[in-house]
Parts: structure tokens; sequence; C-alpha cells
């Protein structure tokens, strides 16, 4: 596999093509969801009958000791995993029943993911890096081009669109991530621990761009983080633990 081939299989998902139809109310919808699956031998309950409700636009940070059901709950916002029993609605899909092409297909056009380590293709530039977001829509090169450079824009790296990862600081990598992931206008945009391997400036810095493209595009933001200074920004904190939510 090519690295571009590679970038745009990361790509497709990471972000979504652009929509101009208006965002639903409410983002999610969980009704007693479960999630239950073997290890060692043993049955781990990962999700305990979590039954929830994620506004369209809000701003969602969730909290919870390592092994408490974070990673889970992220998999399922983000139809990267079906519940052993409940439902788990984005917008008017019910993500829990429909097929493994149907959930790629939402992946790919709803819903943009920021990853801690970045996940960037290191031999491709940042505009190449946000580019292959677009190749498995069939976007024309120019297209690509042409969107790829404003979504660099919009993050503050009209400056950087030929540097690779190598050449780029953290911050400047999670801005490369960020605008991969928004280059598609996604409505919704789950962040897995997006500050984790920065520095304090550094985390403050994304966290206000990340505020910003969710305010300007209308955005649904979803934060998994261990920071509370993080978590402290969002308009609702939930708190898992032994598979069940909670809000603080």
């Amino acid at each position: 596999m090519t690295d571009t081939a590679a970038a745009a299989g990361l790509a497709a998902d990471a972000a979504s093509p652009a929509a101009s139809a208006p965002r639903p109310q409410t983002a999610y919808e969980l009704d007693a969801v479960t999630k239950r699956y073997p290890q060692n031998g043993r049955t781990v309950t990962a999700l305990n009958d979590v039954t929830l409700r994620i506004g369209a636009g809000e701003h969602v940070a969730i909290q919870g000791p390592t092994g408490g059901g974070k990673s889970t709950l992220l998999q399922m916002l983000g139809a990267l995993d079906r519940p052993s029993s409940g439902t788990v609605r984005l917008g008017d899909v019910e993500l829990s029943r429909i097929g493994d092409r149907q959930l790629t297909r939402v992946r790919a056009e709803r819903i943009g993911f920021v990853f801690q380590n970045f996940n960037l293709v290191p031999t491709l530039t940042a505009q190449e890096n946000v580019e292959a977001a677009l190749v498995p829509l069939d976007a024309t090169p120019a297209d690509r081009a042409e969107r790829a450079a404003a979504a660099l824009a919009s993050v503050g790296l009209a400056d950087r669109v030929t540097h690779r990862p190598a050449e780029l600081s953290g911050g400047q990598q999670q801005r490369v991530a960020i605008a991969r992931a928004i280059v598609k206008d996604p409505g919704v945009l789950l962040a897995d621990e997006p500050t984790g391997a920065l520095d304090e400036d550094t985390r403050d810095d994304i966290m206000a761009l990340l505020e910003r493209l969710r305010a300007d595009r209308g955005l649904t933001l979803v934060v998994v983080t261990h920071d509370s200074a993080v978590a402290r920004r969002a308009d609702r904190r939930l708190h898992l633990k032994a598979g069940r939510v909670s809000e603080r």
C-alpha cells in the first residue's frame, strides 16, 4: 500500500464530506447500552446499561479511571463497534442496527477523529495528509488541494503546507490532524486525549482552536481526557467508572 493510500484509508475514518443540511437537535442517543467481551476466559462488561443524550453542538468531556469504559464509549460514538445490547443513534441513523459497510459510510460522512498521537503519515506533507481525507470521496485533485489549503489555513498553518510531520512541532502536528478531521465538514468531532502529548501552553492553544472550530462550524465536540483542566472547559462533564456513566 502506498503512503497516499494508507493516509486515505485512515482519513476515511477521520473525516466527512461537506454537508449543507441543518444539523439535528440531538447528535447522539444511547439507550440501555451494554458492551461485553471475552478476556482471558472471563466476560468483561465495559459498558453497563448506559443511557445518554448528547445535543447537537454540545461540548462534552469524558473522564474516568483507566479501564472504566471511556475507550469503549468512544468506539460506540465513533461507529467503530456495536453494543452487546441497547441502541446507539447518531442523528437519524441507528448505529447498532446497520451493517459494516453502512458503518464505514457513517464514519466517512459524519464523524471526524482526532488522536493523541496525531496519526499523520510521516512521508507526506501537511497538505498531502489533509488532502488524503478527500481521496475516498473521489474529489478532484484541484478540489482536494483547495479544500486542504483552506482547512490548514483555518488552523493557522497556511505557511506550513509543504512541511512533513518531522518538520513540525507537536502542536503543529495536532493542528494538521485537526485540519484533516474537519476538511470534509463533519457534524461530530471525537477527540481522544487530543492534548495528552502536549505541554500546558500548547494544550490550551489546541483546546481554544477546537472550541473556535466548534462554534464556527456547529460541531458536536466530544473529548476524552485525563486532564481536569481540559474537562472543565466543556459544557458537560461525564464520568465513567466500571462501565457506568455519571454527570459531574
